[in-house]
């Protein structure tokens, strides 16, 4: 799943707010008069009530998103922000435990044929869309076709297309896919064209939630922003860049919410979001690098702070389709010159794993493919032997995020020392996606977190040709060795089968570098001591919001 970059460099940013000092309020000390002006008196005033929290919505708690989703269809959703809220109106066939084992959601139980071809669900009655009306099979039938309907234009087809009679449907040769069938209101069977070993994660994912045809058909384009599920929350409103505001159902079929809603305030700056977490207005946060340290080494705070090595890639990506990264040459040059442990280390503050290739060391069972080591001289070397003597010139995209802004900077210092200027270019993380969908880029950051946990989910969509562009492989690499190799993998009949064919086609794409691989990044949240049961979690699809509270 897609999601936009990381950071560094804030540091400046925190020396330069050392020179503010808050006024103390309530304290026992006397306070030396100084003559402000009264209107600074006034506005300050009015600063801190405006942030009060006493304009909170009780029994509501508030998490800050740092940009405006996207949307909230689950048919195209790609990134983690809109996963991660989705997971909250809507529900699929099955879903993760904190353990990653898969369990029961919509779907009571579930049968596999001894071929691995066949898998007959059995749905749980009087689960209803946040309409009234009760969710059965044919709705799961409807929902999946239309992720394959090219008329949705859906970037997660990948999800479903190894279904028997996917490919006919979505080039126009039949008018149903023959391989999904609603037996009878509470049974769905689904077969396969070839056994595909995680084919039970795939329908953990976002793009397998389930909705209904008629507010579908009712809303049309506009069912981005009027989602109706079966989750536990329904969406109340949304002030796009401002907030979104969901409300807790009391008809979820499973356990209910222990709070009354959850609110999401859109900040997009790191120094707001503290300074509104300070006041009390944000519940959790992702603790900014600009304040990690001082997070870190608070005692008050540390013990509210949770942790998890996430399962995550975040690289640097190389549009391969075009010049200048169509060259293999060059790309290797790009991996020899930047020292990502240095930048790990000090900048980020070893809030990540090195990355030696596109599979997080949590789910690689084989052995570690030979990464790049920094080598500014071979990088220079290699520019040359690419082609340009005299250095070159690329596009570098990025958001406007804090974070991102300050890692392209290094990486920009980086490439300046071989040879290479990177002109740096920002764009909001809608127009971010679509310039990189297009392929316009020569270069871009993104993160990419596992939707579930098989190395098949770092492998197929990111780098097969089949999903060059929207569907993950946005780097647009292409081997047909490659491709082979994963599909492969995806047939195997055994986790060691599987394995062999997948440690080889990492390391060829290691060997081709598409990306320059940085790191594995690890996840650190702060809360409030006011909230409870509180849990951060390895997949984003995971956490349905029914269990936090205060």
């Amino acid at each position: 799943m897609q999601m936009e970059g990381d950071s560094i460099l804030a540091h400046s940013r925190a020396i330069a707010l050392r020179g503010f000092v808050p006024i103390a309020i309530g304290t026992k000390k006397p306070l030396k008069y100084h003559p402000l002006p009264l209107i600074v008196c006034t506005c300050l005033l009015l600063f801190i009530l405006s942030c009060s929290p006493q304009n909170r919505l009780p029994g509501y708690i508030y998490y800050r998103l740092n940009t405006n989703p996207t949307t909230l269809d689950p048919a195209l959703i790609v990134d983690v922000t809109g996963g991660s809220l989705s997971a909250k109106l809507f529900n699929g066939l099955i879903k993760m435990d904190k353990d990653l084992n898969i369990i029961p959601d919509i779907a009571s139980k579930w049968i596999i044929s001894e071929n691995g071809l066949v898998y007959r669900f059995e749905l749980k009655k009087g689960v209803m869309f946040s309409n009234n009306r009760e969710a059965t099979a044919k709705d799961f039938k409807y929902s999946f076709e239309r992720v394959l309907n090219p008329k949705t234009r859906s970037p997660n087809t990948w999800v479903f297309d190894k279904i028997k009679g996917a490919r006919d449907f979505m080039n126009g040769k039949a008018e149903e896919v023959s391989g999904i069938k609603a037996v009878n209101d509470y049974m769905l069977e689904i077969t396969l064209d070839k056994p595909f070993s995680p084919f039970l994660n795939l329908l953990a994912m976002t793009a397998a939630y389930v909705v209904p045809e008629e507010e579908v058909e009712k809303w049309g384009v506009d069912f981005s922003s009027h989602p109706s599920g079966t989750g536990p929350f329904i969406l109340k409103h949304w002030l796009p860049n401002r907030e979104l505001l969901f409300e807790a159902r009391t008809d979820y079929f499973d356990s209910l919410p222990k709070i009354k809603g959850i609110a999401y305030k859109i900040i997009p700056e790191d120094l707001t979001t503290i300074t509104e977490f300070e006041l009390g207005n944000l519940d959790v946060i992702g603790i900014p690098s600009s304040a990690f340290s001082r997070f870190k080494h608070d005692k008050e705070q540390a013990e509210y702070i949770s942790a998890i090595n996430g399962i995550n890639t975040y690289y640097l990506g190389l549009n391969c389709s075009k010049k200048p990264f169509d060259n293999k040459t060059l790309r290797k040059a790009m991996n020899h010159a930047i020292d990502r442990e240095k930048v790990l280390t000090t900048f980020f503050e070893g809030r990540g794993r090195i990355a030696s290739g596109p599979v997080p060391e949590i789910l690689r069972k084989w052995k570690t493919p030979k990464s790049y080591d920094y080598n500014p001289a071979q990088a220079m070397e290699l520019i040359k032997a690419a082609g340009y003597p005299n250095g070159l010139e690329v596009n570098f995209f990025i958001t406007p995020d804090n974070e991102m802004v300050d890692i392209a900077e290094v990486i920009q210092s980086y490439l300046k020392e071989v040879g290479i200027k990177a002109n740096i270019k920002q764009l909001e993380w809608s127009a971010y996606k679509e310039a990189i969908n297009k392929g316009e880029p020569d270069m871009f950051w993104l993160g990419w977190f596992a939707d579930y946990p098989d190395p098949e989910n770092f492998l197929f969509p990111l780098f097969h040709s089949a999903n060059s562009g929207p569907a993950g492989n946005r780097a647009r690499y292409k081997n047909p060795v490659v491709d082979s190799l994963i599909e492969k993998g995806q047939h195997a009949q055994t986790a060691k089968e599987r394995d062999m064919y997948y440690e080889k086609a990492e390391d060829m794409i290691v060997g081709d570098a598409p990306w320059v691989f940085f790191w594995h990044k690890t996840d650190y949240t702060l809360r409030q001591p006011r909230v409870k049961n509180y849990q951060i979690y390895l997949i984003y699809s995971i956490d349905k919001g029914t269990e936090i509270g205060f």
